[in-house]
């Protein structure tokens, strides 16, 4: 009993053993199996995180204003066409020309009155009578009861002022002065719709560059993540390039947004109506080249509305002093009237007052001539003389400094294009090395020659310098726009 007891005591251990064995292997399989999914885990991430999305375009929509009517294909504007639609819509450019044409009549205004005006009146005089006691009426003016006026009446002053034309002179140069402040105002225009048109070429043009950029950085991610994936490049380069990566996204959302903001400026200066489905000509390549100095300078002397400014304004002084002067002296005043003045509306009748002499003509003449002389005002002519004079020193004052200072402006506006066309040549052999140094650099990271860093370095580099390029592009051509100010077209 002892023995079978025995064994029966080892049967039970040996199967409480084979149980407990069996449990613990298969806890350490599944121990095991957890330890290689927590380390496969990371990497699983970390090939998540250097996949990027496959639309390299933000998912950010920009909002629009609602099209009116029927959508239509967008119509491409060139710069002249932005000028003539501007023109058209400008309240002020049009209220400087409304202002030039209404000068253009005051002149013509100021033409005529030097001129004899003629006048034709015609009335009847009803006076009361005498009970025919009398043949004239009650008013001793009046030759009968009933009188018949028709008349011509040629009526002309003749003061020192009209005989020397100031009057006409002065409206001839108010009329130059309103035309060279339109003038002044178109060419303001032209720099405002120009720095316009451009400034959307420019986010364009940009924009593009950021879709490059964008690319090269997706590429360059899609490398580094598959080097360090492989186990031949550090998860620093994957690093770099996924924060190079997103500094690209982030750049072309801002373009994007730089674009939709240019299209509604410049829309506000071309259309009556809010409307943005129009594109622009890139035309910055063509850019006209820069005249000679004596040239620009020849064609500020002749051109230059502010000057024409100033100057018509002393001339406007100069002749409101001489106009204050002769009106101290006497003016003559000439009336002539031809017509009738009869008891019957005929050319020939009886008159009432002297019947006895029996039908006889009516139509007739008379003169009448009045020469004023001023003889004492309280000093009011001499005050108005003296306003015109004050009012002729600022003038002269004013032009000098103006002709001082369009030089020194012409200078300035001169130097500014010069230094923005020579910056277009110098940015665009930047732009060209920059992206030979990107391909070079690409070829020595790939090779293993080159960090990760010099990569990234090389594609911002490109970005700015191409960047560059166009902001020198535009420059150079608001640099034309405001010398062209000051010159005139060439």
């Amino acid at each position: 009993m002892g023995y079978s007891n025995i064994l029966k005591n080892r049967g039970v251990c040996n199967c409480a053993s084979g149980k407990l064995g069996f449990f613990v292997n298969r806890f350490a399989m599944v121990a095991a199996g957890l330890i290689l999914l927590y380390s496969l885990f990371p990497l699983r991430v970390a090939a998540q995180e250097n996949t990027p999305s496959k639309e390299p375009e933000s998912s950010i929509q920009l909002l629009q204003p609602p099209t009116q009517g029927q959508p239509t294909a967008p119509i491409t504007i060139t710069l002249k066409d932005a000028l003539e639609r501007a023109r058209k819509n400008d309240p002020t450019y049009l209220s400087a020309v409304s202002d030039a044409r209404s000068a253009s009549e005051d002149r013509i205004q100021a033409r005529n009155v030097m001129l004899p005006k003629i006048e034709a009146t015609t009335q009847y005089l009803g006076t009361q009578g005498d009970g025919g006691k009398i043949s004239d009426g009650r008013f001793v003016t009046n030759d009968g009861i009933h009188v018949y006026r028709a008349w011509g009446v040629l009526h002309q002053d003749l003061s020192p002022a009209l005989l020397i034309g100031t009057g006409l002179q002065r409206a001839k140069a108010a009329e130059a002065l309103a035309k060279a402040k339109s003038e002044i105002a178109r060419r303001g225009l032209t720099v405002t719709v120009s720095r316009s048109f451009y400034a959307l070429v420019v986010a364009q043009r940009k924009y593009a560059t950021s879709q490059q950029a964008i690319d090269q950085a997706k590429h360059f991610f899609d490398l580094a993540g598959s080097a360090e994936r492989e186990g031949q490049g550090p998860h620093s380069d994957a690093l770099k390039a996924e924060v190079q990566y997103r500094i690209q996204q982030q750049a072309f959302d801002d373009a994007k947004l730089a674009i939709e903001n240019a299209r509604l400026s410049l829309s506000v200066l071309l259309f009556p109506t809010l409307n943005e489905n129009f594109s622009v000509e890139d035309d910055l390549d063509s850019a006209q080249a820069l005249p000679a100095f004596p040239d620009i300078q020849a064609m500020a002397v002749k051109e230059n509305p502010d000057l024409r400014v100033a100057l018509e304004t002393a001339r406007e002084a100069d002749f409101d002093v001489t106009a204050a002067k002769t009106a101290f002296l006497p003016t003559l005043t000439v009336d002539v009237d031809y017509g009738i003045e009869a008891n019957c509306f005929a050319l020939r009748c009886k008159r009432a007052s002297f019947p006895e002499v029996g039908v006889v003509p009516n139509l007739g003449y008379f003169l009448t001539a009045a020469l004023t002389v001023p003889v004492w005002d309280w000093g009011t002519l001499r005050s108005k003389l003296h306003q015109a004079e004050y009012k002729q020193q600022v003038a002269k004052a004013t032009l000098n400094q103006e002709q001082q200072l369009k030089i020194t402006e012409l200078y300035s506006a001169y130097n500014e294009a010069a230094v923005a066309r020579s910056a277009v040549d110098v940015s665009r052999h930047t732009a060209e090395l920059a992206a030979e140094s990107l391909r070079l650099v690409n070829l020595r990271y790939q090779s293993g020659a080159s960090p990760a860093v010099e990569v990234v370095d090389a594609q911002t580099t490109l970005v700015t310098a191409r960047n560059a390029y166009i902001d020198a592009q535009a420059r150079f051509r608001a640099a034309l726009a405001a010398l062209q100010t000051l010159t005139g077209t060439f």
